[in-house]
C-alpha cells in the first residue's frame, strides 16, 4: 500500500522514515540516488515535479512535501496517533510545524553543504555548475545559485547559525511547561524537529544546547533514546558516516 522514494541521509526523508516507524507502518523502500540526481530524472518528475525527496505513494497516488506527509499518514492512520485530540493544541503543533519547517530546517541547509556536499563540485567550473546543478532544479535553483560551487559566503553562514540557534532557544521556552514539543505527549513536532537536530549533532554543533538549553538536551536523549528513532536513523543515513566533514566556513575553497 505505501512506497517511499527517499534518500538515507536526507533531512526530510528521515523525517518521514520516523513518522512511519512512530506509526508501526510498513513500507516499499526505493532509495533515490541523490548524488547522481536521479530525483531529477523525467520518471521521477513526473510522479514529484518539485524534484526532491520524498515521495510517499499510496495506492498510487503521490503524496508530496515531507510536513505534508507526516499528517497526511497519522490521518489516514489513526493507529499511534501522533497528533492531540485538542483543536488549539493540534493547531498549536501546526503552527510548531510550520516555523520549524521555515526557519531551522530551511537553515540547516547551509552547513549541510558548506561541510559535506561542496568536494561534488570541485571538478566543475562557474558555467558548468549553474547548467548541470542549479538551472536543472525546479525548486533549489536559487538555493545553488546562492551556494555557487564554493560555498555560501560568511554572511549566509552567520545568519543560518544565527537562525538555528534562535531556534534551539524557542524550543528551550516551549519546554518550559511540557515533556514535548507536541505537548503532554510525543507527537508530530518533535518529528519534524528531529531530523535538523540530528543533523546539527551530526555536525558537530551538539554545543549549541548542550551547554545553553538543558530542556533541550534532555528532550533531544529522551527523542533519541525512542525505539523508533534507529529505524529511521539506521547505519550510513548520516553524513559522517560515509563523507568527510570539512569547515563551515569555505574562504580556501579552490580558485
Amino acid at each position: 500500500m505505501l512506497t517511499l522514494y527517499h534518500a538515507n541521509h536526507s533531512t526530510c526523508s528521515q523525517k518521514v522514515r520516523l513518522c512511519l516507524a512512530e506509526k508501526g507502518l510498513e513500507y516499499e523502500s526505493i532509495l533515490v540516488n541523490l548524488a547522481t540526481n536521479e530525483q531529477l530524472a523525467p520518471e521521477y518528475l513526473a510522479m514529484n515535479p518539485n524534484g526532491v525527496v520524498p515521495t510517499l505513494v499510496h495506492d498510487g497516488r503521490p503524496v508530496l512535501d515531507s510536513g505534508v506527509i507526516c499528517e497526511y499518514l497519522d490521518e489516514v492512520f489513526p493507529d499511534n496517533p501522533l497528533m492531540p485530540v485538542d483543536p488549539v493544541e493540534r493547531a498549536q503543533v501546526r503552527a510548531s510545524i510550520c516555523y520549524t519547517d521555515e526557519v531551522p530546517v530551511a537553515a540547516i541547509r547551509v552547513p549541510s553543504f558548506n561541510m559535506a556536499f561542496l568536494p561534488r563540485y570541485d571538478g566543475l567550473d562557474d558555467e558548468a555548475f549553474q547548467s548541470e546543478q542549479a538551472d536543472v532544479r525546479p525548486l533549489r535553483k536559487h538555493f545553488y545559485e546562492k551556494m555557487g560551487r564554493k560555498g555560501f559566503d560568511d554572511t549566509e553562514v552567520d545568519n543560518a547559525m544565527e537562525q538555528l540557534a534562535s531556534s534551539i532557544a524557542r524550543m528551550e521556552r516551549g519546554l518550559a511547561d511540557q515533556p514535548w514539543l507536541s505537548g503532554r505527549d510525543f507527537g508530530l513536532a518533535d518529528i519534524i524537529a528531529a531530523p535538523f537536530m540530528d543533523r546539527l549533532h551530526d555536525l558537530g554543533f551538539e554545543d549549541m544546547w548542550e551547554t545553553k538549553s538543558p530542556r533541550v538536551a534532555d528532550w533531544f536523549k529522551r527523542l533519541s533514546s525512542r525505539p523508533a528513532y534507529s529505524e529511521a536513523f539506521y547505519p550510513k543515513s548520516r553524513l559522517s558516516e560515509f563523507l568527510p566533514i570539512g569547515p563551515l566556513r569555505r574562504e580556501d575553497a579552490p580558485a
